[in-house]
């Protein structure tokens, strides 16, 4: 029985725990909202943390439910609305980036700015 807390959060706690699906799903959505994303540079910061393996699990754990919350094809507010489609998602990175904010190092900001001046096409699912 899911509490009050975690309504609505259970699928993306279920694509979380399988990592290769989410590191596939994270590139092809990507790809595809980049150029609408306030938020990229942020989002590949956390999804470079979540893949390091120096980072600990728990953070990897944190920041991997953000993503599969991101990559999920169904949203509280839909991807599709202008403006406003991506406010729920920024809202769990963001959430889940300050509960893990230390773990995610300058090597890892470093990593998104350089995928996105590579415009994602050079960017895929071996890099992390």
């Amino acid at each position: 029985m899911a509490s009050e807390h975690t309504v609505g959060f259970e699928p993306a706690d279920e694509l979380a725990k399988d990592r290769e699906s989410v590191r596939r799903r994270f590139w092809i959505k990507l790809k595809r909202v980049v150029a609408k994303l306030p938020f990229a540079e942020e989002l590949l910061a956390a999804y470079y943390c979540a893949f390091d393996r120096q980072t600990p699990r728990h953070v990897q754990v944190a920041l991997l439910g953000a993503i599969a919350y991101f990559i999920l094809p169904f949203d509280f507010v839909p991807d599709m609305l202008p403006v406003l489609g991506f406010t729920d998602d920024a809202a769990v990175l963001a959430t889940a980036i300050r509960m893990v904010a230390t773990h995610i190092t300058q090597e890892h900001r470093d990593a998104a700015r350089a995928a996105l001046k590579r415009g994602i096409g050079g960017a895929d699912a071996g890099e992390a």
